[in-house]
């Protein structure tokens, strides 16, 4: 089954805490502190495979936690970077935020994105020793990762796209010219998800044509089966607009579909059409004669007889607009995003550090529920003492 739409919680990884430790060697009773600093936590990324074609993976898994970061030890020792967690995604994902903001589209072929943060390693007491405090007794705790839930959807990169009304023939039309093989039947409806296959010319250039479920009429108001698949012709740089020629009237039958995409927005009314009189092996007298500017060229064909198909496959790479301009890479060949909305830093402005006889809150006091998930993620157990504000508390 195709799946084109995923919910899932991701956590990054908690940084490990810093070591409270001092240096005990013979004959050196008051050695300096040597506490190591934690590791980072690992992130959670989010990078596109272009082996995928749909969200399947995530139907069946749905939290995905990063590593946590060592922690420091002594002598000098820091805690190991948690392992970043990757998730693979299929080019032409978007991710969105819980509250439903766009966060990233990944439409490159390599793009990648952090979805989470790990969490930053706690400082080890040796990093607060200063010629007036030569033996902090005290180490930061390692901050936690991000958590946050997040919607993927999926919009198919395609060059082209068929569209038309159930039972047109676009199945069988990508079958005679890619190499896909798209359910075929004698009945409506018979494509109920996407399909994508690859035209390839004489001389090497390939395309990749996306066969939609038909529309009928409402289907930008959620009718049918074509109101959730209707995105994924946003990025087609080429329409296909397939017409049954067995049929009366071509032209209802294309305003039909033209007011359906000009109902769902998104730029699909403004796209370059090429127009397909298919089944004309039944019907090769009909004629077409819509005059718009987008139509860029009516032709006849029949999926069965393999009429006009050459005509299709030269059009398309005739008249298929070449791909917009793709970001530079990086040194590494990694296109990072085409568009990313950096979400506010929601490291809180407080932070625990651990101290001989329990714990100490430096910064702004947080309320106090959250203060006590800090110090209960931190380690504290109950009765543990936990300095506030210069007053000492047990925590209950």
């Amino acid at each position: 089954m195709f799946h084109d739409r995923a919910r899932i919680r991701v956590q990054a990884g908690r940084g490990g805490h810093g070591a409270l430790s001092f240096r005990r060697e013979k004959y050196v009773p008051k050695g300096g502190p040597d506490g190591g600093d934690g590791g980072r936590g690992g992130d959670v990324e989010l990078e596109v495979d272009p082996d995928l074609r749909d969200l399947s993976f995530f139907q069946g898994r749905k939290r995905f936690r990063a590593g946590t970061g060592g922690q420091g030890r002594g002598t000098n020792k820091h805690g190991a970077a948690g392992d970043d967690v990757v998730l693979h995604v299929p080019a032409g994902t978007q991710v969105f935020s819980d509250e439903g903001e766009l966060i990233a589209d990944l439409a490159g072929t390599r793009s990648r994105i952090v979805a989470a943060r790990g969490g930053v390693g706690g400082r080890g007491n040796k990093r607060f020793a200063t010629p007036t405090r030569r033996a902090p007794r005290f180490a930061e705790v390692g901050l936690p990762g991000e958590e946050l839930e997040l919607d993927l959807r999926l919009k198919l990169m395609a060059d082209a796209a068929l569209v038309g009304l159930p039972n047109a023939g676009k199945s069988s039309l990508l079958r005679r010219i890619s190499n896909a093989k798209p359910k075929v039947a004698e009945y409506p409806f018979t494509t109920v998800a996407p399909v994508l296959g690859t035209v390839e010319s004489p001389s090497g250039r390939q395309l990749t044509v996306a066969d939609v479920p038909g529309l009928i009429e409402g289907a930008s108001e959620g009718v049918g089966l074509g109101h959730e698949f209707l995105a994924h012709l946003e990025r087609a740089r080429l329409l296909v607009h397939v017409i049954d020629a067995s049929e009366d009237d071509p032209e209802e039958r294309f305003a039909l579909i033209d007011a359906e995409l000009s109902a769902y927005g998104a730029g699909l009314d403004r796209l370059p059409q090429i127009v397909v009189l298919n089944k004309v092996d039944v019907a090769g007298d009909v004629e077409f004669t819509v005059d718009d500017a987008r139509v860029l060229r009516v032709l006849r064909t029949s999926a069965i007889t393999g009429a006009g198909i050459d005509e299709l496959k030269n059009a398309l790479f005739e008249l298929c607009p070449p791909p917009s301009e793709r970001p530079a890479a990086d040194d590494d060949g990694m296109v990072e995003f085409l568009v990313y909305r950096p979400r506010p830093d929601a490291r809180r402005g407080f932070r625990i550090l651990r101290t001989d006889r329990g714990f100490r809150v430096m910064g702004p006091t947080p309320e106090q529920e959250e203060l006590e998930a800090a110090l209960r993620a931190a380690g504290a157990k109950t009765g543990a003492e936990v300095e506030v504000d210069g007053d000492t508390l047990i925590l209950s």
